[in-house]
């Protein structure tokens, strides 16, 4: 293979795509290959997610390096190649860490739509918000995010029973440890292999996730001393928290309602991106109605029909445990709202980079292989945040 992948820059010359790659990151990411070639395929594949035009499969990754055998070798490399995946998303966290200044980990699902059933994992995922379902992948995105940036660091495949289920689970190379599992079972899976593993302080775990038992979810987050804040669905049951607003009533009502009605609690704040009305309103989760100290938090923004809402534990910000913020009373509703901001610098970024670098690219059955490319392609996406890009998605 020739190690130096060239790329087009539209005048008909050719010039090294990325020279951060293999100086800055393969040392720092690469480490736990412990064979040269494989550090060195490595490098080469993610200079073809950043220097390739178009979409990223294996045959096109292959095209870019020398010799009759690439195609055969990249695809080897990628689907079969004893390498583990979780030793270089763990690395990718302490470099984004290092190099982006994150805020928080943001988890959010997306759904990467397909042709046709074969693609691992694909299956007819039903989106509430658009109340119809899409043929594709679900995979849930764990990422490192500021104001500025957000980087991918780890990434789930929810499996249907479908897929687990021999001859297609042998067939897809899916661990016997591997089960169907819910959005909340893989938003802690992440959590523990890659938020906890890692040791990176990064601020409070932000879960955008449509679907996932947000109560259930936060009583894991704060039982772990994890801050955190989760998006709530307005259906969701909820009880005010009659210890802390002892002049209210306690009857049950959903999220939605109880925002819709405390409206003294709501007062006027700007979170740096103009003024919005927010409230705080401690809560409980029925049943059994315990001191979970959590808040629902509320805001309103001019021209919405509904508020937005995310459950917080109220106790989660005051722990030892949370070097982010030891001692510090708790955030205010202006830094709680900046942290709801996240998921949208995500979203942004999805498109403006991880699209380019080839993160919905992988058509293979191969269950590995999808965790080996989208790793890989999470490489790519940091390097050109890192050199402040914008790629394009590629035409379909």
């Amino acid at each position: 293979m020739n190690r130096n992948v060239r790329r087009h820059d539209g005048t008909g010359e050719e010039r090294p795509s990325h020279p951060l790659l293999e100086a800055e990151l393969s040392a720092h990411l690469f480490g736990s290959l412990h064979r040269a070639d494989q550090r060195l395929k490595a490098e080469q594949y993610v200079r073809g997610l950043l220097a390739l035009p178009g979409r990223k499969t294996l045959r096109n990754i292959a095209a870019q390096f020398d010799g009759a055998a690439a195609q055969q070798s990249v695809h080897h490399f990628i689907t079969t190649s004893p390498w583990g995946w979780m030793p270089i998303r763990q690395a990718l966290a302490r470099h984004v860490q290092r190099t982006l200044a994150p805020e928080a980990w943001v988890i959010r699902s997306t759904v990467i739509p397909k042709v046709g059933p074969h693609s691992i994992g694909v299956d007819q995922q039903y989106l509430p918000h658009l109340g119809q379902a899409v043929n594709g992948q679900r995979a849930l995105g764990t990422w490192l995010a500021s104001g500025r940036s957000a980087v991918p660091v780890d990434w789930r495949l929810r499996l249907s029973d479908r897929w687990l289920a021999d001859p297609l689970r042998r067939r897809a190379g899916i661990p016997s440890d591997v089960t169907a599992g819910s959005l909340e079972a893989c938003v802690r899976e992440s959590v523990a292999q890659v938020v906890v593993a890692t040791g990176v302080r990064a601020g409070p775990v932000v879960v955008d996730v449509e679907g996932v038992d947000a109560v259930g979810l936060a009583r894991h987050l704060s039982a772990a001393g994890l801050a955190h804040l989760v998006r709530v669905a307005a259906e969701t049951p909820l009880r005010l928290d009659r210890g802390r607003l002892p002049k209210y009533g306690d009857r049950g009502r959903t999220a939605g309602e109880l925002a819709a009605a405390l409206t003294r609690l709501r007062h006027r704040v700007n979170p740096g991106d103009g003024p919005t009305m927010a409230a705080t309103i401690p809560v409980l989760a029925p049943p059994g109605g315990r001191a979970d100290g959590m808040l629902l938090v509320g805001e309103w923004r001019a021209g919405a029909a509904d508020p937005r809402l995310w459950l917080t534990g109220g106790d989660a910000w005051l722990t030892g445990g949370d070097a982010w913020l030891t001692g510090a009373d708790a955030p205010s509703p202006a830094t709680l709202l900046r942290l709801t901001r996240l998921p949208s610098v995500v979203a942004r970024d999805f498109a403006a980079i991880s699209e380019g670098v080839g993160m919905k690219d992988f058509a293979g059955r191969s269950f590995p292989g999808w965790h080996r490319h989208i790793t890989l392609a999470s490489v790519a996406h940091h390097v050109a945040a890192m050199r402040g890009a914008r790629l394009s998605p590629p035409e379909v």
